[in-house]
C-alpha cells in the first residue's frame, strides 16, 4: 500500500482488505477489521456482521445471531444462532454448535467482535422454566431502527411455555413503550 494509502486510513480510520479479498457491502456498511485464518481465507468484521471469507465462499453471521464469541489460544470461536420461530413479536433462536476459527494474526478482529456482540446487546433477563430456563435478549439489529426480543431456551426447556412467555413479555413491552409517549 502507497504512503498516501495508509494516511488516508490512519485519518478516516479506514480498513483496507488486502488485494483480492472482495466484501459486498450494503448501504452504509463498512469493514473494521479483518484477520486471516490459519489454512486460508479470513474473518471479516463490519459494522453489521461477521463474514467468514473461505475458498468455498462466503457467510455472513448478522451481529445480533452470533450468540457467543470467544478469544482463545490464537482461536476465535463462534457460537450461531438460528431463528427456528416466532412467539408474538419475539424471535425464538436456537445456537447451533460453536466453530473455531484459528487466526493467523488477530490484529483487532477479537476486540471489534467482543465490541459488536457485547455493543449490540441492550437488556438480558434468565427465567426458569418447567425442564430448564430461556435467556431474553433485546438486541439493537444494524440498519433497522428499535431492538428486537430474542429468547434463546435450553435443551429440554418446554416449548409450549417458552412460547408463551415470550408472546406475553414482547407484548408487554411493546405496551410499555407505546405508553411512554
Amino acid at each position: 500500500m502507497s504512503w498516501w494509502g495508509r494516511f488516508t486510513d490512519k485519518i478516516t480510520g479506514g480498513v483496507r482488505l488486502p488485494e483480492g479479498l472482495d466484501v459486498p457491502l450494503t448501504g452504509e456498511e463498512h469493514v473494521l477489521a479483518f484477520a486471516e485464518l490459519t489454512g486460508g481465507g479470513h474473518l471479516v468484521a463490519t459494522s453489521h456482521a461477521l463474514v467468514v471469507a473461505e475458498e468455498d465462499g462466503q457467510r455472513r453471521i448478522p451481529w445480533h445471531l452470533v450468540s457467543k464469541a470467544v478469544w482463545g489460544n490464537d482461536v476465535l470461536t463462534v457460537t450461531e444462532a438460528r431463528e427456528h420461530d416466532t412467539a408474538g413479536e419475539a424471535v425464538l433462536l436456537t445456537d447451533q454448535p460453536p466453530r473455531r476459527y484459528p487466526l493467523a494474526q488477530a490484529h483487532r478482529l477479537p476486540d471489534v467482535v467482543h465490541a459488536r456482540v457485547t455493543g449490540s446487546i441492550r437488556s438480558t433477563h434468565r427465567h426458569e422454566l418447567p425442564g430448564g430456563g430461556a435467556w431474553f435478549v433485546q438486541r439493537k439489529v444494524p440498519g433497522r431502527d428499535g431492538v428486537v426480543l430474542q429468547v434463546r431456551a435450553d435443551p429440554g426447556t418446554d416449548e409450549a411455555a417458552v412460547t408463551t412467555l415470550a408472546a406475553d413479555v414482547a407484548r408487554k413491552i411493546r405496551e410499555a413503550q407505546a405508553n411512554a409517549f
